[in-house]
Protein backbone atom coordinates (compact mmCIF):
# COMPACT_ATOMS: atom_id res chain seq x y z
CA UNK A 1 0.00 0.00 0.00
CA UNK A 2 1.36 3.40 -0.83
CA UNK A 3 2.29 6.05 1.93
CA UNK A 4 0.99 9.34 0.80
CA UNK A 5 3.21 12.61 1.55
CA UNK A 6 1.64 15.96 1.42
CA UNK A 7 3.88 18.69 0.40
CA UNK A 8 2.83 21.40 2.37
CA UNK A 9 5.07 24.21 0.63
CA UNK A 10 4.48 25.57 -2.77
CA UNK A 11 7.53 25.33 -5.10
CA UNK A 12 8.27 26.15 -8.38
CA UNK A 13 7.55 23.36 -10.73
CA UNK A 14 11.10 23.07 -11.85
CA UNK A 15 11.72 22.21 -8.10
CA UNK A 16 8.23 19.95 -8.18
CA UNK A 17 9.97 17.77 -11.40
CA UNK A 18 12.94 17.14 -9.45
CA UNK A 19 10.98 16.01 -6.36
CA UNK A 20 8.70 13.54 -8.73
CA UNK A 21 11.93 12.59 -10.20
CA UNK A 22 13.34 11.19 -6.99
CA UNK A 23 10.08 10.28 -5.19
CA UNK A 24 10.62 6.95 -4.13
CA UNK A 25 9.13 3.60 -4.65
CA UNK A 26 5.40 3.00 -2.93
CA UNK A 27 4.91 6.56 -2.39
CA UNK A 28 2.46 9.64 -3.62
CA UNK A 29 2.77 13.25 -3.54
CA UNK A 30 0.41 16.23 -3.34
CA UNK A 31 1.87 19.84 -3.83
CA UNK A 32 0.49 22.66 -2.41
CA UNK A 33 -0.52 25.45 -4.26
CA UNK A 34 -0.79 28.38 -1.86
CA UNK A 35 0.31 28.79 2.00
CA UNK A 36 -3.03 28.75 2.88
CA UNK A 37 -4.20 26.85 6.01
CA UNK A 38 -7.33 25.82 4.92
CA UNK A 39 -5.65 24.03 1.61
CA UNK A 40 -3.04 22.21 4.11
CA UNK A 41 -5.93 21.23 6.20
CA UNK A 42 -7.84 19.12 3.26
CA UNK A 43 -4.38 17.78 2.48
CA UNK A 44 -3.12 16.06 5.20
CA UNK A 45 -5.81 13.58 6.58
CA UNK A 46 -4.29 11.04 4.36
CA UNK A 47 -1.22 11.70 5.20
CA UNK A 48 1.69 9.74 6.81
CA UNK A 49 4.34 12.22 5.85
CA UNK A 50 4.24 16.35 6.08
CA UNK A 51 6.82 17.95 4.19
CA UNK A 52 7.55 21.43 4.31
CA UNK A 53 9.99 24.08 4.03
CA UNK A 54 8.82 27.67 6.10
CA UNK A 55 5.57 26.16 6.29
CA UNK A 56 3.23 26.52 9.92
CA UNK A 57 2.56 23.05 10.71
CA UNK A 58 0.59 24.00 13.62
CA UNK A 59 -0.85 21.77 16.51
CA UNK A 60 -4.53 21.83 14.49
CA UNK A 61 -2.69 20.31 11.47
CA UNK A 62 -0.91 17.42 12.95
CA UNK A 63 -4.79 16.87 14.67
CA UNK A 64 -6.14 16.38 11.53
CA UNK A 65 -3.40 13.75 10.47
CA UNK A 66 -4.43 10.72 12.34
CA UNK A 67 -1.73 8.97 9.71
CA UNK A 68 0.48 10.77 10.04
CA UNK A 69 4.15 9.35 11.50
CA UNK A 70 7.13 12.09 9.96
CA UNK A 71 7.14 15.69 9.25
CA UNK A 72 10.23 16.07 7.22
CA UNK A 73 11.61 19.51 7.01
CA UNK A 74 13.96 20.85 4.03
CA UNK A 75 16.09 22.44 6.43
CA UNK A 76 17.09 23.05 9.75
CA UNK A 77 14.97 25.09 10.79
CA UNK A 78 11.85 24.19 13.34
CA UNK A 79 10.73 27.12 15.19
CA UNK A 80 7.37 27.11 12.53
CA UNK A 81 6.06 23.55 13.56
CA UNK A 82 4.85 22.91 16.97
CA UNK A 83 7.19 20.69 18.33
CA UNK A 84 5.25 19.91 21.75
CA UNK A 85 2.20 18.68 19.62
CA UNK A 86 4.19 16.42 17.05
CA UNK A 87 5.35 14.44 20.01
CA UNK A 88 2.03 14.37 21.52
CA UNK A 89 0.90 12.64 18.40
CA UNK A 90 3.98 10.53 18.37
CA UNK A 91 5.26 12.16 15.69
CA UNK A 92 8.75 11.92 14.39
CA UNK A 93 10.37 15.40 13.35
CA UNK A 94 13.17 14.88 11.24
CA UNK A 95 15.52 17.63 9.40
CA UNK A 96 18.18 18.00 6.94
CA UNK A 97 21.07 18.75 8.68
CA UNK A 98 23.91 20.37 6.40
CA UNK A 99 22.02 19.94 3.47
CA UNK A 100 22.03 23.76 3.00
CA UNK A 101 25.22 24.45 4.69
CA UNK A 102 27.52 25.33 1.41
CA UNK A 103 24.45 28.07 -0.03
CA UNK A 104 23.70 29.32 3.29
CA UNK A 105 27.17 29.86 3.54
CA UNK A 106 27.97 31.34 0.55
CA UNK A 107 25.29 33.88 0.54
CA UNK A 108 26.57 34.60 4.25
CA UNK A 109 29.47 35.65 3.06
CA UNK A 110 28.03 37.69 -0.07
CA UNK A 111 26.20 39.65 2.61
CA UNK A 112 29.84 40.46 4.46
CA UNK A 113 30.69 41.57 0.82
CA UNK A 114 28.22 43.57 -0.45
CA UNK A 115 27.19 45.01 2.98
CA UNK A 116 30.80 46.10 3.35
CA UNK A 117 30.85 47.70 -0.38
CA UNK A 118 27.58 49.32 -0.70
CA UNK A 119 26.71 47.32 -3.61
CA UNK A 120 23.17 48.07 -4.11
CA UNK A 121 23.96 52.02 -3.19
CA UNK A 122 26.46 51.74 -5.76
CA UNK A 123 24.49 49.78 -8.48
CA UNK A 124 21.27 52.00 -7.96
CA UNK A 125 23.66 55.40 -8.73
CA UNK A 126 24.41 53.59 -11.67
CA UNK A 127 20.46 53.21 -12.26
CA UNK A 128 19.70 56.91 -11.72
CA UNK A 129 22.89 57.84 -13.93
CA UNK A 130 25.34 58.95 -11.23
CA UNK A 131 28.73 58.44 -10.66
CA UNK A 132 29.59 58.59 -6.88
CA UNK A 133 33.05 56.94 -7.10
CA UNK A 134 34.10 59.45 -4.62
CA UNK A 135 31.68 58.80 -2.45
CA UNK A 136 31.78 55.21 -2.05
CA UNK A 137 35.55 55.38 -1.05
CA UNK A 138 34.75 56.74 2.43
CA UNK A 139 31.60 54.34 2.92
CA UNK A 140 33.06 51.27 1.98
CA UNK A 141 35.56 48.45 3.59
CA UNK A 142 37.37 45.69 3.08
CA UNK A 143 37.39 42.26 4.89
CA UNK A 144 40.83 41.83 4.75
CA UNK A 145 42.31 41.97 8.67
CA UNK A 146 39.22 42.63 10.34
CA UNK A 147 37.38 40.35 12.64
CA UNK A 148 34.75 38.45 12.10
CA UNK A 149 32.74 37.17 14.66
CA UNK A 150 30.36 34.07 14.72
CA UNK A 151 27.14 33.83 17.35
CA UNK A 152 26.53 29.54 16.90
CA UNK A 153 29.08 27.07 15.37
CA UNK A 154 27.46 24.71 13.77
CA UNK A 155 27.37 23.74 10.34
CA UNK A 156 26.80 26.60 8.64
CA UNK A 157 29.08 28.88 10.53
CA UNK A 158 31.78 26.37 10.20
CA UNK A 159 30.97 26.79 6.38
CA UNK A 160 31.24 29.76 6.96
CA UNK A 161 34.81 30.20 8.74
CA UNK A 162 36.37 27.69 6.09
CA UNK A 163 35.16 30.56 3.29
CA UNK A 164 36.83 33.16 5.19
CA UNK A 165 40.23 31.81 5.32
CA UNK A 166 41.35 33.61 1.94
CA UNK A 167 40.38 36.90 3.36
CA UNK A 168 43.25 36.89 5.57
CA UNK A 169 40.70 37.87 8.77
CA UNK A 170 40.53 36.71 12.22
CA UNK A 171 37.84 34.61 13.29
CA UNK A 172 36.20 34.55 16.65
CA UNK A 173 32.98 32.95 17.71
CA UNK A 174 30.64 31.78 20.47
CA UNK A 175 28.03 29.13 21.29
CA UNK A 176 26.44 27.38 24.46
CA UNK A 177 28.98 24.89 23.73
CA UNK A 178 32.57 25.29 23.03
CA UNK A 179 33.66 22.94 20.32
CA UNK A 180 36.59 20.45 20.90
CA UNK A 181 39.99 22.21 20.46
CA UNK A 182 40.42 20.17 17.01
CA UNK A 183 38.01 21.71 15.22
CA UNK A 184 38.34 24.59 16.52
CA UNK A 185 42.41 24.46 15.00
CA UNK A 186 40.52 22.76 11.98
CA UNK A 187 38.14 26.57 11.52
CA UNK A 188 41.31 28.69 12.85
CA UNK A 189 38.70 30.51 15.08
CA UNK A 190 38.36 31.07 18.71
CA UNK A 191 35.88 30.68 21.39
CA UNK A 192 35.12 33.94 23.05
CA UNK A 193 32.51 35.15 25.50
CA UNK A 194 29.63 36.36 24.43
CA UNK A 195 30.35 40.21 25.32
CA UNK A 196 33.86 40.15 23.83
CA UNK A 197 32.10 38.49 20.68
CA UNK A 198 30.26 41.73 20.78
CA UNK A 199 33.16 44.20 21.32
CA UNK A 200 35.68 42.74 18.59
CA UNK A 201 34.10 41.68 15.81
CA UNK A 202 33.68 44.58 13.17
CA UNK A 203 31.43 41.80 11.23
CA UNK A 204 29.46 39.86 13.74
CA UNK A 205 27.56 36.71 11.52
CA UNK A 206 24.37 34.91 13.10
CA UNK A 207 24.21 31.29 13.24
CA UNK A 208 21.81 30.05 16.24
CA UNK A 209 18.29 28.66 15.95
CA UNK A 210 15.57 30.67 17.35
CA UNK A 211 14.68 29.43 21.08
CA UNK A 212 13.41 31.43 23.78
CA UNK A 213 16.97 32.30 25.21
CA UNK A 214 18.08 33.93 21.54
CA UNK A 215 14.88 35.40 20.72
CA UNK A 216 15.81 39.20 19.96
CA UNK A 217 19.05 38.95 21.85
CA UNK A 218 20.27 41.18 19.42
CA UNK A 219 18.26 44.07 20.80
CA UNK A 220 19.55 47.90 21.66
CA UNK A 221 21.36 47.18 24.69
CA UNK A 222 23.28 44.15 22.65
CA UNK A 223 24.08 47.13 19.77
CA UNK A 224 25.63 49.34 22.65
CA UNK A 225 27.93 46.88 23.26
CA UNK A 226 29.05 45.95 19.37
CA UNK A 227 32.09 47.61 18.34
CA UNK A 228 30.98 50.82 16.82
CA UNK A 229 31.00 51.00 12.99
CA UNK A 230 30.29 47.26 12.95
CA UNK A 231 28.20 45.04 10.68
CA UNK A 232 25.63 42.93 11.37
CA UNK A 233 25.18 39.56 8.94
CA UNK A 234 21.99 37.34 9.62
CA UNK A 235 21.09 34.20 7.49
CA UNK A 236 19.64 32.70 10.69
CA UNK A 237 16.30 33.55 11.67
CA UNK A 238 14.80 37.18 11.90
CA UNK A 239 13.64 37.26 15.40
CA UNK A 240 17.22 36.88 16.63
CA UNK A 241 16.95 41.05 15.85
CA UNK A 242 15.14 43.36 17.79
CA UNK A 243 14.02 45.30 14.37
CA UNK A 244 13.27 48.77 15.46
CA UNK A 245 16.08 48.67 17.67
CA UNK A 246 18.20 47.61 14.53
CA UNK A 247 17.43 50.48 12.92
CA UNK A 248 18.12 52.75 15.17
CA UNK A 249 21.37 51.51 15.79
CA UNK A 250 21.84 52.09 12.00
CA UNK A 251 20.65 55.69 12.50
CA UNK A 252 22.81 57.07 14.86
CA UNK A 253 25.74 55.31 13.46
CA UNK A 254 26.70 52.53 16.41
CA UNK A 255 26.66 49.87 13.41
CA UNK A 256 27.66 50.96 10.13
CA UNK A 257 25.54 48.31 7.92
CA UNK A 258 23.31 44.86 7.97
CA UNK A 259 23.33 42.34 5.70
CA UNK A 260 20.11 40.46 6.24
CA UNK A 261 18.26 37.37 4.91
CA UNK A 262 15.57 36.53 7.55
CA UNK A 263 12.84 39.48 8.97
CA UNK A 264 10.53 39.34 12.00
CA UNK A 265 7.51 38.22 10.16
CA UNK A 266 7.75 36.85 6.78
CA UNK A 267 7.33 38.09 3.98
CA UNK A 268 7.68 41.31 5.75
CA UNK A 269 5.73 44.69 4.92
CA UNK A 270 7.47 46.84 1.77
CA UNK A 271 7.32 49.82 4.22
CA UNK A 272 9.69 47.61 6.55
CA UNK A 273 12.15 50.83 7.32
CA UNK A 274 15.58 48.78 7.04
CA UNK A 275 14.76 48.09 3.30
CA UNK A 276 15.05 51.77 2.62
CA UNK A 277 17.99 52.19 4.42
CA UNK A 278 21.39 52.37 2.17
CA UNK A 279 23.76 50.47 4.31
CA UNK A 280 21.12 47.27 4.42
CA UNK A 281 21.86 44.79 1.83
CA UNK A 282 18.34 42.45 2.47
CA UNK A 283 17.05 39.34 0.55
CA UNK A 284 13.64 37.25 0.77
CA UNK A 285 15.07 34.28 2.98
CA UNK A 286 16.71 33.37 0.25
CA UNK A 287 20.53 31.87 0.96
CA UNK A 288 19.77 28.38 0.82
CA UNK A 289 17.27 28.51 -1.97
CA UNK A 290 19.69 27.49 -5.02
CA UNK A 291 18.64 24.97 -7.73
CA UNK A 292 21.69 23.19 -8.23
CA UNK A 293 21.51 22.54 -4.31
CA UNK A 294 17.42 20.90 -4.76
CA UNK A 295 18.57 17.33 -5.70
CA UNK A 296 20.82 17.07 -3.22
CA UNK A 297 18.55 18.13 0.03
CA UNK A 298 15.53 16.56 -1.90
CA UNK A 299 17.57 13.14 -1.89
CA UNK A 300 18.71 13.57 1.80
CA UNK A 301 14.71 14.17 2.44
CA UNK A 302 13.57 11.31 0.54
CA UNK A 303 15.94 9.29 2.24
CA UNK A 304 15.16 9.86 5.53
CA UNK A 305 11.75 9.26 4.20
CA UNK A 306 12.54 5.84 3.07
CA UNK A 307 14.82 4.76 6.10
CA UNK A 308 11.75 5.64 8.74
CA UNK A 309 9.30 3.62 6.76
CA UNK A 310 12.08 0.67 6.74
CA UNK A 311 12.35 1.21 10.51
CA UNK A 312 15.90 1.80 10.28
CA UNK A 313 17.56 4.37 12.09
CA UNK A 314 18.05 7.93 10.87
CA UNK A 315 20.79 10.05 10.99
CA UNK A 316 20.97 11.07 14.97
CA UNK A 317 21.92 14.57 13.40
CA UNK A 318 18.44 14.85 11.45
CA UNK A 319 16.16 14.03 14.76
CA UNK A 320 14.38 16.79 16.69
CA UNK A 321 11.73 14.94 17.75
CA UNK A 322 12.04 11.14 17.91
CA UNK A 323 8.52 8.84 18.24
CA UNK A 324 8.20 6.35 21.01
CA UNK A 325 9.88 2.94 20.61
Amino acid sequence: MSQHIAFLTPMAEPTREVVRSLLPDGFTIAFAQTNDETEHRKMVPEASVIMAVGTYVTAELIALAPKLKLIQKWGIGVDKIDLSAARSAGVTVAITAGATSIPVSEHALMLMLATSRRLPLAHRSLQEGKWIATELRTECSMLDGKTVGLYGFGNIARFVAKRLRGFEVKIIYHSRRRVDADIEAQFHAQYVDFDTLLVQSDLLSLHAPLTPETRQLFNAATFRKMKPGSILINTARGELVNEPDLVHALETGQLSGAGLDTFCGEPPSATNPLFHMDQVVATPHSAGGVYDNVPHIVGHMFRNIKQFHQSQPLDAADIVVASPA
